[in-house]
């Protein structure tokens, strides 16, 4: 205890989905909280039973009770995506429950809506609440400093290239093509990530198209390039790992437009949280590729088998690997360091470690007033990491096109002219 002074509650709470560390945050903060002074309780279920007013689901929280859980996947206080600021009542009610609670300061572990929702408790409470935000997400696609990855990253990360390697191997050995739908709402960091550690034939992300409207026809073309440059090879088998964020770069309009006659209906409903986000786990994406390219692929005269599989949920609450429980402490400790500073007064900030120091990152600077969200964190496609990404990727490119001998074995394949394939596929390449 801090020279003996009990400075009052401190509340920790989760919000969003779940990613490797968050124990370790509530654990470093929870026992430097205490020793701080504070007497540290933990908010069940993010602002599910707050925004209800609902002061029966915050716990006490103990050294002794959590000094152990730092190495463990999930969540101890579980989370939900409750959206506290959609109403005045449920903000209300937050403000209300936390002051019944005797709260004097928050710990919030979440993405940038949770976020959002932190910084407006810092800003309705006046003052009586000091904020302190630790980001996560195994998107990786918050802007932090420099290239300081969101926690949980890289042991998502970690995880998905065994599980990748596996595949790979089940697909070589049974002559099938993998198509893989990694977790990335925003950006491609993990997909790429994930694909680029564990060599995957090809990787597809929403950058690499720069922002330009995207179709299923262009993606099920650049996977048919991928496949038949692997066949002309002489290989049957491939992985290819897609960004579930492609839905959202297609967006509502797109996928219901390039799948005409209620076949969309086939592979999920389109739906939106209550950030407003698409609920993309909703929509059976590696399905409904499979299933695309099946029918395209037959009619090109190629038979194959291919399999889609989801990767993500076993991801989000694996055990964090070292790298990412050190990470969470230096972040849970920080955060309690920043609510007791001078700062904490004047600002709620966003909790972030640039070089081995603590560096508070105001919610003002951070949050777009319009959107409520952070700027999101891209994939630098004009970076050397993406660049060498691509050339070990297995795609159509411009050389092929431009090679007499290499344009006939790729024509060949799918029993086609050399003019045929290049009007067909010349676009892949980015060929007129």
């Amino acid at each position: 205890m801090a020279n003996g002074i009990i400075r009052g509650k401190l509340a920790i709470l989760v919000g969003g989905g779940p990613a490797p560390g968050i124990n370790g945050v509530i654990s470093a903060a929870t026992i430097e909280g205490i020793n701080q002074g504070f007497k540290v309780l933990g908010v069940r279920d993010g602002y599910r039973w707050l925004a209800q007013g609902d002061t029966e689901h915050a716990v006490r929280l103990t050294i002794e009770g959590v000094k152990g859980i730092h190495l463990r996947g999930g969540s101890i206080l579980g989370t939900s995506r409750t959206n506290p600021t959609k109403s005045e009542t449920s903000m209300q009610n937050v403000l209300s429950a936390l002051e019944e609670l005797g709260v004097v300061a928050l710990v919030s572990i979440g993405g940038d809506d949770t976020a959002f929702s932190a910084s407006r408790v810092y800003k309705q409470a006046n003052g009586a609440i000091r904020v302190a935000h630790v980001p996560k997400t195994i998107d990786n696609d918050l802007p932090l400093p420099g290239s300081t990855p969101t926690f949980g990253f890289e042991t998502a990360r970690h995880h998905g290239v065994y599980l990748l390697r596996n595949l790979a191997e089940d697909a070589r050995t049974t002559s099938r093509w993998y198509i893989i739908i990694s977790m990335g709402r925003a950006a491609g960091h993990l997909a790429l990530g994930i694909g680029k550690a564990a060599a995957a034939t090809l990787i597809v992300i929403p950058e690499q198209f720069r922002g330009r409207p995207v179709t299923l026809d262009e993606i099920c073309d650049i996977i048919i390039g991928s496949i038949l440059k692997r066949r002309a090879e002489g290989t049957q088998y491939g992985v290819v790992v897609l960004a579930e964020g492609l839905i959202e770069a297609m967006g509502e309009a797109g996928l219901v437009s390039a799948m005409q006659g209620g076949k969309l209906e086939r592979y999920g409903k389109i739906s939106r949280d209550e950030h407003g986000h698409l609920h993309l786990g909703e929509i059976e994406f590696g399905r409904l590729m499979k299933d695309l390219l099946t029918e395209r692929l037959e009619q090109l005269g190629v038979k194959m088998t291919l399999v889609d599989k989801d990767l993500g949920y076993e991801l989000r609450c694996a055990d964090p690997i070292p790298f990412d429980a050190e990470y969470t402490r230096d972040l849970g400790y920080g955060a309690i360091k920043f609510l007791l500073s001078p700062e904490a007064g004047n600002f709620g900030a966003i909790v972030s470690f640039e070089d081995g120091k603590m560096v508070p990152l105001p919610f003002e600077k951070m949050l777009n007033p319009e959107t409520k969200r952070m700027q999101m964190r891209k994939v630098n496609v004009d970076g050397e990491a993406y660049e060498c990404a691509c050339h070990y990727m297995i795609r159509l490119e411009r050389d092929d096109f431009e090679d007499p001998a290499q344009l006939r074995k790729l024509a060949a394949s799918v029993s086609m002219r050399p003019e045929q394939f290049r009007q067909r596929f010349g676009h892949v390449a980015g060929l007129k």
